[in-house]
């Protein structure tokens, strides 16, 4: 049996469901010694900022239970950068979908611009879950309001596709995720990192020198499962589901409960080669189960209730 595991995500076609999630991927170079990246549905790349920007000093990331916490506060190399130097030492047929983040909406739009018309970047992918410099600190993605006047100002910027990175630390997420429909997103990524603490007993101290940090991995998979399954009852535009995915199983309970696509994130770090096993464990499990289309999985979560 041949399974078709192509799906589009929001104007952006994949040839399996599976990406590599920005911040854990580097720029993609970093992944190629450990296998062909044609392989994969694509990868988001470091998110981006207009400068080249430095991150917070160690230590940064620490291993917690069942996750990892890092502050490594976005450090790259500024999106000129990314496209001189990185961009052209990828493959042909890589499916690059640059991630964006800064903080004023004026500045994330002028990142936008910059990688519009690019060779090879496929997409853009909003990091919402920054600080916002003019309302005090919040994130982006806290205030509904301010939200949606980041996504209609990047949406002004770029034809390309558009996804907006959502953050869960929100009282409704489904909220946040009308609003980025509403002012033209092409799809939504959700969750991005939860924000979380722990301690050094011994010393008294944070275990991050910036106290706090964004928690990912297995600890908050079922947060993210919740929330993509919120807002997929919500809005219909497509999702990319994303937090704790180590496997081929992981992975398809997000199609269930709504997600087009997924982002293999902290499990990287762990064995690089985690995106292409879940392709291929996705593709083995729909082979089993009779499954000729995994976009046929998409939203198909059944209950318990009579």
């Amino acid at each position: 049996m041949s399974v078709d595991l192509s799906v589009d995500l929001g104007g952006i076609p994949l040839r399996n469901p599976v990406l590599g999630a920005s911040g854990t991927f580097g720029y993609g170079l970093e992944l190629e010694p450990f296998f062909d990246l044609r392989r994969i549905g694509g990868f988001v790349a470091k998110s981006l900022t207009l400068e080249p920007r430095h991150g917070n000093p160690p230590p940064r990331i620490a291993e917690v239970a069942a996750g990892m916490l890092n502050s490594i506060s976005l450090e790259n190399v500024g999106v000129d950068a990314f496209v001189s130097e990185k961009l052209p030492r990828l493959p042909e047929g890589v499916t690059v979908i640059a991630s964006v983040f800064e903080t004023e909406i004026d500045r994330y739009a002028e990142v936008c611009k910059r990688l519009s018309g690019v060779p090879k970047v496929a997409g853009i992918e909003v990091n919402a879950s920054c600080p916002h410099v003019k309302s005090g600190g919040i994130e982006f993605g806290q205030d509904p309001r301010v939200l949606a006047e980041l996504v209609r100002a990047v949406r002004g910027a770029t034809t390309l596709p558009l996804l907006t990175k959502l953050s869960p630390n929100v009282t409704d997420i489904a909220e946040m995720a009308r609003v980025c429909a509403g002012e033209g997103a092409d799809g939504l990524t959700l969750i991005n990192a939860v924000q979380a603490l722990d301690v050094d007993l011994e010393r008294r101290r944070p275990l991050l020198w910036n106290g706090l940090g964004g928690l990912s991995g297995p600890a908050i998979r079922p947060i993210a499962l919740r929330m993509v399954w919120q807002c997929a009852r919500a809005v219909d535009i497509p999702i990319c589901g994303v937090g704790g995915i180590a496997s081929a199983e992981d992975a398809l309970k997000f199609l269930l409960c709504g997600a087009r696509a997924v982002q293999v994130g902290t499990a990287s770090y762990l064995e690089p080669r985690t995106c292409l096993d879940v392709a291929e464990g996705m593709e083995a499990w729909c082979e089993a189960h009779g499954v000729a289309r995994v976009a046929d999985l998409v939203g198909t979560l059944g209950s318990h209730r009579p």
